[in-house]
């Protein structure tokens, strides 16, 4: 049965591989499983067709049979729970897996989008420096959480997993900020992530719709 995903049909995030899409195609990649795209504007976004997928009018959406899904978490938990590769077998090496699933997507996300919004949106206010520096200082106390608990692992628990696929797409949203430098452990084990032939599958299919919308 086909399985098809919504994703921009012209992504904001510069063909950057940041749109949330790209955990989910990610996440197809490590288990080997085909899936379909089917590209949509800002403005189907937000038409009832898509809305009956996604209440919140984003991306991406999971379509198989008679299953929708949305958020992206909750995608690649359906993956993972459905094919080998992302979760472990050991029952309690699986919950610590998904475990940082949650840790990704709750504790580490938020305060990384806080400082996007920030910028995006609030550098005209007269308080928007002091705004970003603590918000910067929240996101470094959570780096450093991090980088005591990984340590000099390659992943966060034993063998790569849905865990660490989460964690690297949301640490990869400091990109350019100069903040994950600052933690040299944290940069190699995003730089691991990326290394992965799975990842790169998935990035250059994200960037070949990103080029396609710009050059036509």
């Amino acid at each position: 049965m086909t399985i098809t995903i919504t994703a921009f049909e012209r992504s904001p995030d510069g063909g950057k591989g940041l749109a949330r899409d790209m955990r989910v195609r990610w996440a197809f990649e490590e288990v080997g499983e085909p899936y379909e795209v089917r590209l949509l504007s800002f403005k189907a976004m937000k038409e009832p067709a898509h809305l009956a997928l996604h209440p919140f009018g984003q991306i991406p959406t999971y379509e198989e049979g008679d299953l929708a899904l949305f958020e992206s978490g909750a995608i690649v938990f359906h993956i993972a729970e459905r094919h080998a590769g992302l979760l472990p077998d050991d029952a309690n090496a699986r919950a610590r897996a998904i475990t940082w699933m949650f840790a990704a997507l709750n504790t580490m996300e938020p305060t990384i989008v806080d400082r996007e919004v920030a910028r995006l949106l609030e550098g005209h206010e007269t308080w928007y420096e002091q705004r970003l520096s603590v918000v910067e200082e929240r996101i470094r106390k959570r780096l450093s959480e991090l980088s005591d608990r990984l340590g000099d692992a390659d992943w966060l628990d034993g063998e790569f997993s849905a865990g660490d696929l989460l964690m690297v797409s949301v640490l990869l949203r400091l990109n350019g900020s100069g903040i994950l430098d600052e933690y040299p452990n944290l940069s190699a084990y995003v730089a691991r992530g990326e290394a992965r032939p799975a990842y790169k599958r998935a990035f250059d299919a994200q960037l070949a719709v990103f080029i396609a919308a710009s050059t036509g």
